[in-house]
């Protein structure tokens, strides 16, 4: 199953070409995403994108048909963020999305924030833009 960071869900939106037909590739395969990457995601698209609420909620309406569960941020994520930020010395809000795609069995990680093909336990990064 695919995680995907929010870095991914803005670029499916972008208008850079290759990098948003890569990122709706990436997105047609469906996937999970955190409770986090949807809050980042909304507040991206209407703070640095200056898209209005009706595009939001648009957007949003699109990501139902590809992501197939959003994933809460419990106590045991954080626990484990934490202990993934400490050991890989990781930016906090990465080591989130990290915990949230081990703690929900995910095999890879869509993003661009990591090393493309560096492996934490069976979860593999893919970096869909190298």
């Amino acid at each position: 199953m695919n995680f995907f960071d929010t870095n991914i869900l803005i670029y499916a939106l972008s208008g850079d070409d290759y990098r948003s037909d890569r990122a709706v590739e990436s997105l047609s395969e469906g996937g999970i995403i955190s409770a986090q990457v949807l809050s980042e995601f909304t507040n991206t698209v209407l703070k640095k994108m200056k898209r209005n609420w009706r595009d939001v909620e648009q957007a949003l309406k699109r990501l139902e048909l590809v992501v197939i569960d959003v994933v809460p941020l419990t106590r045991q994520t954080h626990a484990s963020a934490v202990a993934l930020a400490r050991m890989h010395m990781l930016e906090w809000f990465d080591a989130l999305i990290l915990a949230a795609a081990l703690d929900a069995g995910c095999e890879r990680l869509i993003t661009e924030d990591f090393q493309s093909g560096r492996k934490f336990g069976k979860l593999k990064i893919e970096n869909p833009f190298v």
